[in-house]
């Protein structure tokens, strides 16, 4: 009798990695080659690349039993980590960026861990090799801020580097907001957790596809999908500032009733009236924020565009 083999579906989302694509291809074959005792399911997707990404992804499908599936366009990472956990249908799940920063072999603890019982496994990054003093910086006090502002407690120096049973995905499936913050989302569903310490690489090559500004639109996605803290810390600078408003207010009644000297200088009223217009633009921001993940919720449009497949033919679906 033949016993079914556990699958393992591994998630590679793509932009612009042609000049790694290959070799991250050569070690994830070797670790399917390395885990036979799992049927290892390699799932690429391509999110709009511009360079010869699929055709080198492409060339591998048939002999190394890849799929792939192409974008119609650029969606971004995170929407292309959800194509992946959609389409996926193994035991288990893994999520893996293709510039190698994050070593294959980690996988195979991974696996370990989570037949042990564990729900989910994520990487936890104890060095942060080729990474400038600014990025570390940011993102030590970017997980910091988010901890302090979330309901949800997402641990910290973590990616989306992580192993997720079956039914965890199937939660996460059913969860289509649009701004998405996976790590967030995955900490939010809770289940068995736990992390798996590694020593992050560096790019292997090619440049890091979140920029600064894109760094700031992931921090802010982060924060906003995960607390309404920024919406009552605005009311309290509000009240705040009313205070201090009142107490001016009182201050000019009494200069214009006991004494002579009730015209006072344009220099103060400036900067009263500067402070308090400036703390009302930061809290109709933060207002405006919150109403335009509202808008995009309510368009309901897909998450994403698949413009074709490659590597399904054989699977009855």
């Amino acid at each position: 009798m033949n016993v079914r083999k556990k699958k393992i579906s591994i998630v590679i989302p793509c932009f612009n990695e042609a000049e790694s694509i290959q070799v991250t291809i050569d070690k994830l074959t070797l670790l399917k080659k390395e885990i036979n005792d799992y049927d290892l399911e390699l799932l690429f997707i391509d999110d709009g690349s511009t360079d010869n990404t699929v055709n080198i992804i492409d060339s591998n499908i048939n002999k190394n039993g890849i799929k792939l599936v192409c974008f119609s366009r650029n969606f971004g990472h995170q929407i292309a980590v959800s194509a992946g956990i959609d389409l996926a249908d193994g035991d288990a799940v893994v999520l893996i960026d293709a510039d190698l920063q994050d070593p294959p072999e980690v996988i195979i603890e991974m696996i370990k861990i989570w037949n042990s019982g564990y729900d989910v496994v994520y990487g936890q990054r104890k060095e942060r090799a080729g990474e400038s003093y600014f990025k570390l910086l940011t993102a030590k006090y970017f997980y910091k801020s988010l901890n302090y502002l979330s309901n949800t407690a997402i641990p910290h120096d973590t990616g989306d580097f992580r192993l997720m049973d079956k039914k965890v995905i199937e939660v996460l499936r059913s969860m289509p907001e649009k701004d998405r913050f996976l790590r967030g989302m995955i900490s939010w569903v809770g289940f068995n957790q736990i992390a798996i310490e590694y020593n992050r690489q560096p790019r292997f090559a090619g440049e890091s596809k979140y920029p600064l500004r894109k760094m700031i639109k992931f921090a802010l996605d982060g924060i906003l999908s995960f607390s309404t803290k920024p919406l009552k810390i605005s009311v309290g600078i509000g009240l705040i500032c009313a205070s201090i408003s009142l107490l001016g207010i009182l201050y000019a009644i009494l200069m214009r009733v006991l004494t002579n000297n009730w015209v006072e200088g344009w220099t103060a009223l400036m900067i009263a009236v500067l402070f308090i217009g400036g703390v009302q633009l930061v809290s109709v921001g933060i207002l405006g924020e919150y109403i335009g993940r509202i808008y995009n919720e309510i368009k309901a449009r897909p998450l994403y565009i698949i413009k074709n497949k490659n590597g399904f033919e054989n699977e009855n679906k």
